[in-house]
């Protein structure tokens, strides 16, 4: 299949009564098949044609995730225009303006809620002829179209001129543009990574390598559909497959969104479901606290049950053996009066989950893999359309990023450009149909992000004797020690901060500086609770309590040193010799995680540039300091 309308049309004519898309408007999740969303995406795409919409047109689509935002992606792409989705957490000041500008886009798709963005915006945007909106309105303004009607218009289209419809679909070739997918932009202006229809197709086909879904499969879709990784994992290889997908019901905020996923697994009751690192660990979180909800000898028992399933799960691919079939008979005691009622809770019906985003620590994925709904963490990026590696059922080492698809091609590169044998670290390199085209109006940074054929993904990594790809950490976000070695940040900072409860984020910092020292985001919340078991009764807002909880910081941090209980696990350079303790957590609100949610280091360290030149002084080496008790307030 060359093209995104090929891989949508097969499924189409395999699986028509089936159902496709699940959307919950009012009170239940309410569903439509495979030929009724053709239909919708038909009328679609012709109305967009009697607007004037002309092949290689760039249509902007800024909405929640909801059934028309896959009709509104595949209507675009039948008209050979080319679809520019935009994350819903851009402000309009800065980031959405300038990709709206840069993509030179035409004609905006928008949600209600998005819509105030766009109206404030639009008045500087003289290219963009129509605003079509998703939702009913009381009034509109002018440019401003509601969808229905579009569809409308679809229909007396199609009456007279359904073979243009046919026409225009079928003359769109898999090396044309689908997609011009915007990066994070943590360095500079965000950059349009060109996506074919081609580039899509070859992705699904290659993730279906790794990933064995049946018809009766469904996914809720609580991932950005902006990002290629909504697209790929989250409906496109679901439809090829015949499965099934739903959208997280949109809330009146974004916070009334997030608290919709929870509920929205148990009733929705999900097979599969895509994530990322910092929704697993609020998963996590939220299972945690039920837990301890129910009582210390429930908790107790749960952290019994979880130890057994960590010695006897080990890495997943060397589980079990002879010597632990006593683990195993008491782990299915477990599972069957604990983690199953946890898989309850989250619908009952889930087989695994598949990571993306950053690196995902390892104890994290042992704790979902005790539950009995693995994590299995997966490695890619847009630039790959996205999917390069994965785990999955039959193949997986916790702690890796998995193995690779077929039909893609992998060498590790040293400094130099030369390639290094299995098991050596170097810069990870890919060729395949699922490289990007390039970057859109870009040439020079494709030039160096595309050599011969092959991309280079500034990622850090290597290859195991068993194919297994381990992602070490990205070049840029290197730390330099004064004698200039260099050594990737992000496997510390997820394991140190993912293996602990007591912290929510943390950052490395050394650029030729005489030590290594962090940026840590405290959990509070667990900290007043280990203060209390400690010394019950003792007032938070005391001097020593601080001290207890920030030696407690302290102490999290010494595991991984010297006698420490996992020393040897990095090298002792590399770990925070000194731990400045922040007020505010990094968000996307305040700059310092992008829409990935990866933190955007140079905005970090200018902020707290000061913090850590204080880090470099005797009182900031020592982690019960002024600054750090007025930050733990």
């Amino acid at each position: 299949m060359k093209t995104i309308i090929d891989l949508f049309e097969t499924s189409v004519s395999k699986y028509a009564g089936k159902t496709f898309l699940w959307e919950k408007k009012t009170t239940k999740f309410e569903a439509i098949t495979y030929d009724e969303t053709k239909k919708q995406v038909y009328r679609f795409a012709a109305g967009l044609m009697s607007l004037g919409v002309q092949a290689g047109d760039r249509i902007a689509l800024l909405s929640e995730g909801r059934n028309n935002w896959v009709i509104g992606e595949l209507g675009i792409l039948y008209t050979g225009a080319i679809n520019v989705p935009l994350s819903i957490k851009l402000e309009e000041k800065n980031d959405l303006i300038f990709r709206l500008r840069h993509s030179e886009t035409k004609y905006v798709i928008t949600s209600a809620t998005q819509l105030r963005k766009i109206r404030a915006i639009i008045n500087a945007l003289p290219q963009v002829e129509h605003v079509i909106v998703f939702d009913q309105l009381d009034a509109y303004d002018e440019k401003e179209l509601p969808f229905e009607n579009i569809l409308k218009a679809g229909d007396r289209f199609l009456e007279t001129n359904y073979s243009d419809l046919t026409a225009r679909s079928r003359a769109v070739k898999g090396d044309d543009m689908a997609n011009i997918s915007y990066t994070s932009g943590t360095t500079a202006d965000p950059k349009g990574v060109m996506l074919s229809h081609r580039n899509y197709t070859a992705n699904v086909e290659q993730a279906m390598s790794l990933f064995k879904i049946g018809p009766e499969d469904s996914n809720l879709i609580i991932i950005p559909l902006d990002h290629c990784f909504g697209h790929v994992a989250g409906f496109y290889t679901f439809m090829a497959y015949g499965a099934n997908v739903a959208t997280v019901q949109t809330g009146k905020t974004p916070i009334e969104s997030l608290k919709n996923i929870p509920l929205n697994i148990k009733e929705f009751q999900p097979t599969i479901i895509m994530s990322v690192p910092a929704l697993a660990k609020s998963f996590r979180k939220n299972i945690e606290a039920t837990i301890r909800k129910k009582g210390k000898r429930t908790e107790k028992l749960f952290r019994k049950a979880l130890k057994t399933a960590y010695e006897y799960n080990r890495e997943g691919y060397n589980k079990g053996g002879i010597t632990k079939i006593h683990k195993r008979i008491l782990l299915a005691v477990y599972d069957k009066f604990i983690f199953s009622k946890v898989r309850g809770a989250m619908g009952g019906k889930m087989k695994f989950f598949i990571g993306g985003g950053a690196l995902l620590d390892i104890e994290l994925q042992r704790f979902f893999y005790a539950i009995g709904i693995p994590m299995f963490q997966g490695y890619g990026l847009s630039e790959a359309t996205p999917v390069i590696s994965s785990n999955n059922l039959t193949k997986h080492k916790l702690g890796s990023s998995g193995v690779l698809v077929k039909d893609l091609d992998l060498k590790i590169l040293d400094y130099e450009g030369k390639e290094l044998p299995t098991g050596e670290n170097g810069e990870i390199v890919v060729k395949g149909e699922n490289v990007m085209l390039g970057y859109w109006k870009n040439p020079g940074a494709t030039g160096e992000t595309i050599r011969d054929g092959w991309l280079h993904t500034g990622d850090m990594g290597y290859v195991d004797k068993d194919g297994f790809l381990y992602v070490m950490g990205r070049f840029k976000s290197l730390l330099i020690a004064g004698d200039g070695e260099k050594y990737s940040p992000e496997g510390i900072e997820e394991r140190i901060c993912g293996g602990s409860e007591y912290m929510e984020q943390m950052m490395l910092h050394n650029n030729q500086d005489p030590y290594t020292v962090a940026l840590v985001v405290p959990d509070k919340a667990q900290l007043k609770r280990y203060v209390e078991r400690i010394q019950p009764g003792l007032d938070w807002n005391t001097a020593e309590a601080k001290e207890l909880a920030l030696k407690k910081i302290q102490d999290v941090v010494s595991r991984y040193k010297n006698d420490g209980v996992y020393a040897g696990e990095f090298p002792e350079r590399w770990l925070p010799t000194a731990i400045a303790v922040l007020p505010e957590p990094f968000t996307e609100q305040n700059h310092l995680l992008n829409s990935s949610l990866k933190m955007v280091r140079g905005k970090i360290e200018e902020k707290y540039r000061d913090r850590l030149e204080y880090l470099y002084t005797s009182e900031g080496k020592n982690i019960v300091n002024e600054k750090n008790i007025l930050s733990m307030s």
